[in-house]
């Protein structure tokens, strides 16, 4: 009888063996396994929500990639590259910058979109094709893969910069705490002040650095001097 109640890990490994929807599979386990474990549908229910708001920053980035999973398959890259194709003089370089000032902005308040995986890969990549597509060239693979790698490094830049703008965040801790053993006591809210100028110029450097990168592998890739 006991074995019967990883009756619902059994349920995800053949689901997402089978390539089933991702979404029914968790669900139709969580309540396979509920009723195997004599849970019921308010013990269920009473798991979730504790689960949630003891772990709320796995549950939302959970959340998150369960949204752009579902926008993904409905037609989320074909949108975003269809919206960066009608901007007048857009390139790869341009939407890569944009999305770092956007980052470091909702970092600053503690806002993650998911990052690579739930930002990135579904919506800024789509949008750094689409740029390409719109001055009439077929994307290059190799151009593809390394503005992979720079929206995946503006991310880091503009995440790791300036998220310890927000007071109280995990980065602005993990400073204070590192520095108090060493006899540096320091408020979170001079440390916030101290590091503005910091993540302002390492969003700019990033971006400058990887516009002019872009500039560089487009005149090498399809002769663009623009």
């Amino acid at each position: 009888m006991e074995l019967l109640k990883l009756l619902g890990i059994l349920i995800v490994i053949v689901g997402f063996a089978l390539k089933l929807d991702s979404i029914l599979i968790v669900l139709v386990a969580a309540i396979v396994t509920a009723i195997v474990g004599n849970l019921g549908a308010a013990g269920l229910l009473e798991t979730l929500g504790t689960s949630f708001v003891a772990n709320r920053s796995m549950a939302i980035f959970i959340l998150i990639m369960l949204v752009t999973g579902t926008l993904e398959r409905n037609g989320l890259k074909n949108a975003a590259a269809g919206l960066i194709g009608k901007v007048k003089n857009a390139t790869s370089g341009v939407v890569i910058g944009a999305y770092g000032i956007m980052r470091g902005i909702f970092a600053a308040f503690n806002v993650s979109f998911g990052g690579v995986a739930g930002f990135v890969r579904p919506i800024i990549m789509p949008m750094a094709n689409g740029a390409i597509e719109a001055k009439g060239h077929k994307p290059n693979e190799e151009h593809i893969e390394e503005l992979k790698g720079m929206a995946s490094g503006m991310e880091n830049i503009a995440w790791f910069f300036c998220q310890v703008l927000f007071v109280g965040g995990g980065g602005a801790l993990l400073v204070q705490s590192t520095l108090e053993p060493l006899g540096y006591k320091v408020e979170l809210i001079d440390l916030a002040k101290v590091e503005i100028p910091v993540g302002v110029f390492a969003v700019i450097v990033g971006i400058v650095y990887y516009y002019l990168k872009d500039k560089k592998l487009r005149k090498k890739y399809y002769g663009d001097e623009k």
